[in-house]
């Protein structure tokens, strides 16, 4: 019973596989849209937030980078004003852990869905011979139903079947370029805001006045 059922199975062929590949790739495709549209919403403005940040490291007051960054959107603004808003109440200290902690956030939702671009690029490729398998076992079971013009059919069979695998690798290719490129814009992000960080922090435990005077000049 279990070998029939297997069997009738194998049979459907390779074209339902095609159709989980087209969706794989459709599904690819929005993470990737939906990736970037969130990227470009929480794109903190470089020169306006570095030049607020470098003025408030050189000795300006910390009341006008508190005020510039609620201004600002974006990963970098928020996770330096979490910093501003801990030291304001415990110091350098509190500033750094409040940092590291909104960095860990940001870096959970910077990660969202980028999963499916991994598990896609990664599994794709087995998919697309899972489907080949499939056409050339039907192939040959149509070969033995009918040995007349056997050669002809199982060639065009293992031909189609092919196609599976074919379409599975332009799946996965894709797939893994657009994961390895939003690890790495990540990487560089969360990078270049700990350098940012370490610069706010340098002024906090240089002068640990310089954490209170934000409540004071509000």
């Amino acid at each position: 019973m279990l070998e029939q059922q297997m069997t009738a199975f194998a049979l459907l062929g390779a074209e339902w596989v095609l159709w989980v590949l087209v969706a794989l790739s459709v599904l690819c495709i929005a993470v990737a849209v939906e990736r970037l549209i969130y990227n470009r919403m929480n794109a903190t403005p470089a020169g306006p937030f570095r030049g607020a940040l470098q003025q408030y490291v050189d000795g300006g007051p910390a009341a006008n980078l508190d005020d510039s960054l609620k201004e600002m959107n974006g990963v970098e603004a928020r996770i330096i004003h979490a910093g501003i808003e801990a030291g304001r109440r415990g110091g350098a200290e509190s500033a750094e852990e409040a940092i590291f902690g909104a960095m860990a956030i940001e870096k959970v939702k910077l990660d969202r869905r980028l999963i499916v671009l991994g598990t896609v690029g990664s599994n794709a490729p087995f998919i697309g011979l899972f489907g080949t398998v499939l056409g050339i076992i039907q192939a040959f079971h149509e070969l033995a139903l009918d040995s007349d013009d056997g050669a002809n059919a199982v060639m065009a069979g293992i031909s189609e079947a092919l196609v599976a695998t074919a379409v599975g690798l332009l799946v996965a290719i894709p797939a893994v370029v657009l994961y390895n490129w939003f690890q790495r814009r990540n990487k560089e992000l969360l990078a270049r805001v700990t350098s940012l960080s370490h610069m706010l922090l340098s002024r906090l435990k240089d002068d640990p006045k310089a954490a209170a005077a934000v409540a004071g000049e509000h």
